[in-house]
């Protein structure tokens, strides 16, 4: 396996993207945990294809890399289980989300963290090429260009996953009571 080189090109290209690379792995694993599995492996394959890199756009083969990580470990599993829009968290749990921001007011800091978590789960029960179109486009804000790199799919591919992943959104927060 190669090593990272002495002069630090590697940290420089790779460590800035590695936010956007872990919120990609969890949302194609949906579970933190295996999301850290595929982030850990995906920085050891960027490690050891790093020397072969001509250094283009890193963020998006960082993100190309964890893609095919993930998608390397749903394959043989054949696909992560299906979580239903209406789950609820664990009685008693308190997400990260329903603290109180000093900004807002409590009752508008609940009425967000709602509204945040509930447009999460509609995230989350998209079907993964939907979502993971949806996440790199919405939540990473990258252009179509990038996300066709990434995928390896035409960029009219991209469009037409990008619009019925938005269509299901919209058709399933309005079938599902707020």
């Amino acid at each position: 396996m190669a090593a990272a080189a002495p002069d630090g090109k590697f940290e420089a290209a790779v460590l800035p993207h590695l936010d956007a690379a872990h919120n990609l792995a969890r949302w194609l694993m949906r579970d933190s945990a295996a999301a850290e599995d595929v982030l850990q492996e995906a920085i050891v394959r960027a490690l050891t294809y790093f020397p072969g890199f001509r250094g283009v756009n890193p963020r998006a083969w960082l993100l190309q890399i964890v893609r095919n990580t993930a998608y390397g470990i749903l394959k043989p599993n054949r696909g992560p289980t299906l979580v239903p829009i209406a789950a609820e968290p664990e009685p008693g749990a308190i997400a990260e989300d329903e603290l109180v921001s000093p900004e807002a007011d409590p009752e508008m800091a609940l009425i967000c963290s709602r509204d945040r978590r509930r447009a999460y789960e509609l995230i989350a029960a998209l079907p993964l090429e939907l979502r993971e179109a949806l996440v790199l486009r919405e939540l990473e804000e990258l252009p179509y260009k990038e996300i066709a790199e990434i995928t390896h799919t035409p960029i009219g591919t991209v469009m037409s996953r990008l619009w019925r992943a938005r269509r299901l959104l919209i058709d399933a927060a309005r079938e599902q009571p707020a």
